[in-house]
């Protein structure tokens, strides 16, 4: 990356990250209430019968089932483990031009909307693996060898590679472009000059 171009972005990725943690940070106990909502009903649709209930209590999802026994522990997640990647993908998307144009606005709530779809599949995720892994006698009862191993893989990958990649994949895919794109900051200009040199060229051609 050339010098001058390190000195413009890299204010930019550290004025992104500041504004995505600080977001993050106050958004999330609201959000989770959410997130646990929308995960609930998913994983209600996936099971026979439809047991799970799901709730957020400070910045942690309560995993309970209507069939577990009342005086059995809860297990809980830490729903900050499942959404950080907004802060990842709010780095990444400060350090491009154009962000914050009429094209750019409408990716990032595309982009906001495929995180938020992450999101669920993460908790839904996370839940099938404690359901299959860490429930002793009950997970045995339910899940057989093939599954149990799915769902901690699924679990384990989503944790450390896949929510990362999400961010990133959005980033590249939707946001990098706006900088080549044709409403990008300098796209105009760099036309008009290539439309002017030719002619230019042709008339001292002409005169001579």
């Amino acid at each position: 990356m050339a010098p001058s171009l390190l000195r413009r972005t890299l204010p930019r990725g550290l004025a992104g990250f500041a504004a995505s943690l600080a977001f993050w940070w106050a958004a999330t106990p609201g959000y989770d209430g959410l997130l646990a909502g929308v995960a609930e009903r998913v994983l209600r649709l996936l099971e026979r019968p439809a047991a799970t209930r799901l709730s957020a209590e400070g910045r942690r999802i309560v995993v309970d089932r209507s069939d577990f026994p009342s005086d059995s522990p809860r297990p809980a997640l830490p729903a900050d483990n499942l959404t950080f990647n907004v802060i990842l993908f709010g780095t990444l998307a400060a350090t491009t031009r154009g962000v914050f144009s009429d094209r750019g606005v409408k990716r990032l709530a595309l982009s906001a909307g495929l995180l938020a779809a992450g999101h669920v599949a993460s908790l839904t995720c996370a839940v099938k693996s404690i359901y299959a892994t860490q429930l002793g006698e009950w997970s045995a009862a339910h899940y057989g060898a093939l599954s149990r191993n799915l769902w901690a893989s699924a679990a384990h990958f989503d944790r450390f590679v896949g929510s990362f990649a999400l961010a990133f994949l959005l980033w590249w895919a939707l946001i990098r472009p706006l900088t080549d794109g044709p409403g990008a900051p300098g796209a105009s200009s760099g036309r008009a000059a290539s439309w002017r040199g030719p002619r230019r060229a042709s008339r001292r051609r002409g005169r001579g």
